[in-house]
């Protein structure tokens, strides 16, 4: 029930109580939310709150609609329904917006958008230049950093963490990138005090990346995991502890190989086939990530692992760092969104097609051929130079020529027992179940943790909200299962939200952090989706995939709009907070599609 508006001393008071997560130039909160705070009435787990502090104030769309009651939902039917469920989540009712309000709505639009970087034809009315094609810029190995544009060129051989991951800051807007990969903010910033400024770039030509250190609800996680758990953090000891995995899976890798050439049979090839999925989720995913070793040749030669077992290291830095680790389950700028579409529909924003409708059927059968699908899609990013949401600025050419190489490294080892007197026949039934397990585990345990109904509620997602406080952004839209155990077989990816918020940190890590990140959301009421075990969250997994293949088709049966960040009362166009170099438009962007 939602109380009369307060008077306006009540509501000041309410306001100093009440603190939304969203910190930053960019926190807009509605003027229904501002003038009537109604009553704060929390939850957990059906056990009274005596008191939310910092209780989170939804977005404007997220207290009418499906939003409230998908997150209701997430709390109630676990208690009814499966006893390995468990949210930590306060649930804040707050008024609704007034019809005329809600008259007002229009869709807005980031500007400029990913998908226009480095395209001159899609360069933003009335600007100056193109950064990636004029030539004042084009030569220079230049970056953004809230809102101010610096030449990297005499930091990239400097690097602690190496040049395989500073390249993925290259002409972009590298934000997200410093800041959610380093645990002190200081180390983050440090750099950008002593490196040149480009005087005149076109900073509002190119995309704005997240700025996670703008969220109070990141800084506080982060600065208790440092005191907490890694005493400062000052001597890299968040990047230590994964070793003996590393070892682990290595040593079971070589084994399941060489049983695997001398004995090719189907009974080989599937333990092969777990052995890739085990390098998969854990040191290549890590490495790549430079989270196994504070030294970057042990992270690269790691990260260099995923290219034996078919994929490419270097399409999987842009790919996941830059396109689904900064803007998780975001329908424009996630390709693990949109990537695998039409086959698969994992978001109800999506076109439809009549398939759709059994897709929670034919998904196990169409998984398998990940494998395939990292085959063919690194070869035509190599020539694109370009995944599906992801521009390679800085791949250099040893990067480049390691997709190459590792295609042909990957096919000369599974077609290696045709040496010891294989048969034809015999190696292409051992590598069919090779392909069927590899890509199986691989494509259920990365696509579980963000596929569920609390993870993909359209009314959240399309918010600014969201899209404003970035650690808010990969809690909601990720979920957890299991512990220790899991992490020890699956990198972390069990844990996806501590993985999201630190992906930087060792996963050996992560139940550590989970208990903190758990602490700090139900502090300020933002839902923290837990399973206990595997299955329970696998059938979860399995009733999304059915309720989004089967849902309503959207508005012309079209991808949303580019850009499109959901609705709020119109505005006029505006330049982003935090360095100006983003513009909001409150009507139809001529880029749009």
């Amino acid at each position: 029930a939602v109380q009369a508006p307060p008077s306006s001393e009540a509501a000041a008071g309410v306001e100093e109580r009440v603190t939304g997560c969203t910190i930053g130039p960019n926190n807009i909160t509605p003027n229904w939310a501002r003038n009537s705070l109604g009553t704060m009435n929390s939850m957990v787990l059906n056990r009274p709150v005596v008191s939310a502090p910092r209780a989170q104030l939804r977005s404007s769309r997220a207290s009418t609609g499906r939003l409230a009651t998908a997150h209701t939902r997430a709390v109630r039917t676990p208690v009814c329904r499966r006893a390995s469920f468990r949210v930590q989540a306060i649930l804040a009712d707050v008024p609704k917006p007034r019809e005329e309000e809600l008259d007002q709505r229009t869709t807005e639009h980031i500007f400029p958008h990913l998908f226009q970087d480095g395209n001159p034809e899609r360069a933003p009315a009335g600007a100056r230049e193109d950064p990636w094609t004029d030539p004042k810029w084009a030569d220079k190995q230049w970056t953004v950093y809230r809102g101010v544009a610096y030449d990297l060129t005499d930091f990239l051989g400097k690097h602690p963490g190496g040049n395989w991951l500073i390249n993925l800051s290259l002409k972009r807007d590298a934000t997200g990138l410093f800041e959610s990969y380093h645990l002190r903010p200081d180390v983050a910033s440090a750099p950008f005090k002593r490196l040149p400024v480009l005087e005149g770039f076109p900073v509002e030509a190119v995309p704005r990346a997240p700025y996670p250190n703008d969220s109070q609800l990141y800084n506080t996680i982060r600065e208790r995991c440092r005191a907490e758990l890694f005493n400062g953090g000052k001597k890299g000891e968040h990047r230590q502890g994964s070793e003996w995995v590393a070892a682990c899976v290595l040593g079971f890798a070589v084994a399941a190989y060489t049983v695997y050439a001398m004995m090719p049979s189907a009974l080989t090839g599937a333990l092969l086939g777990c052995a890739g999925g085990w390098i998969g989720l854990t040191i290549q995913h890590c490495g790549n990530h430079g989270a196994m070793s504070t030294k970057p040749w042990v992270n690269n030669l790691l990260g260099l692992t995923v290219d034996l077992i078919g994929a490419s290291s270097l399409m999987w830095r842009y790919h996941h760092q830059v396109s689904h680790h900064l803007h998780c389950n975001d329908t424009d700028m996630d390709e693990d969104v949109y990537s695998s579409h039409p086959l698969m529909r994992f978001d109800p924003r999506l076109p439809k097609h009549w398939y759709h409708n059994f897709q929670h059927l034919y998904m196990w059968l169409a998984f398998p051929m990940m494998q395939l699908a990292f085959e063919f899609g690194d070869i035509k990013a190599f020539f694109q130079r370009r995944t599906a949401g992801a521009t390679l600025h800085g791949a250099d050419n040893k990067e480049m020529a390691s997709v190459i190489i590792g295609k042909v490294v990957h096919v000369g080892l599974l077609i290696a027992p045709l040496t010891f007197g294989a048969t034809a026949m015999t190696v292409a039934t051992t590598l069919c179940s090779y392909i069927f397990c590899q890509g199986l585990l691989l494509a259920t345990l990365f696509a579980v943790s963000h596929n569920l109904g609390e993870t993909k509620d359209p009314e959240w997602l399309e918010s600014s909200r969201l899209r404003n406080d970035w650690a808010v952004q990969q809690i909601h839209t990720s979920a957890n299962w299991g512990a220790t155990i899991g992490c020890f077989f699956t990198g972390g990816l069990n844990l996806q939200i501590e993985h999201h918020l630190f992906p930087a940190v060792s996963f050996m890590h992560y139940p550590a952090i989970s208990k903190i990140v758990k602490e700090e959301c139900e502090k300020v009421g933002v839902p923290y989706t837990e399973y206990k075990y595997l299955p329970g969250i696998l059938a979860k997994f399995q009733q999304f995939m059915k309720e989004a293949g089967q849902a309503p088709a959207p508005p012309g049966n079209a991808f949303p709009d580019r850009g499109g960040i959901g609705t709020r009362p119109a505005v006029p166009p505006q330049s982003g907070g935090g360095g100006g170099n983003t513009t909001v438009f409150a009507s139809a962007c001529p880029f749009a599609g």
